[in-house]
């Protein structure tokens, strides 16, 4: 087997396909607005929705980078301010959620068509070459899924049977 495969497995987890935690697409499937933008106590725990507002910058920021479109990329002053919410609406957590899965599978596909000259390649303003950069993403993703799925558990929204 060799990188990219092992590699295209570790991102569809991140998606849509369970392996040792549940993928993101299915996790968020019947997440509702309310529960997008609760938390514990303020100021103490990001929403569900701020933390896939910020795993939305980490990926389309990679993203634009590979494309070589850093001019598209998008911009923060600091880690906080990757998980701000746009206007809190309905149409915008949708929005989110699509724009989310539409990035995470593009990304897939440039993994998916890359050559084993091209996984090792330096993007710029990285410091590693994409097999590396995509693997400690999807770390990254695995990491906030489990806090998404926690937050799903206080608000008593977990199925306590899930069907994946």
């Amino acid at each position: 087997m060799d990188v990219r495969t092992l590699l295209l497995q570790q991102w569809a987890s991140c998606l849509d396909k369970e392996d040792w935690f549940p993928p993101l697409e299915k996790v968020l499937k019947d997440v509702s607005f309310e529960q997008a933008i609760w938390k514990p106590v303020e100021g103490g725990m990001h929403s569900i929705w701020e933390l896939v507002c910020h795993l939305l910058f980490y990926e389309k920021r990679y993203l634009m980078r590979f494309m070589g479109e850093t001019e598209n990329e998008p911009q923060a002053d600091n880690n906080d301010s990757t998980f701000r919410l746009p206007t809190k609406t309905v149409e915008n957590w949708e929005k989110t959620k699509l724009e989310y899965f539409s990035v995470h599978r593009e990304l897939e596909e440039i993994l998916a068509k890359s050559e084993h000259e091209d996984l090792f390649r330096q993007v710029p303003g990285e410091d590693q070459p994409l097999v590396l950069e995509l693997k400690s993403l999807a770390m990254h993703d695995a990491y906030h899924i489990g806090q998404i799925v926690f937050l799903s558990k206080l608000q008593g929204a977990w199925p306590e049977k899930r069907s994946f």
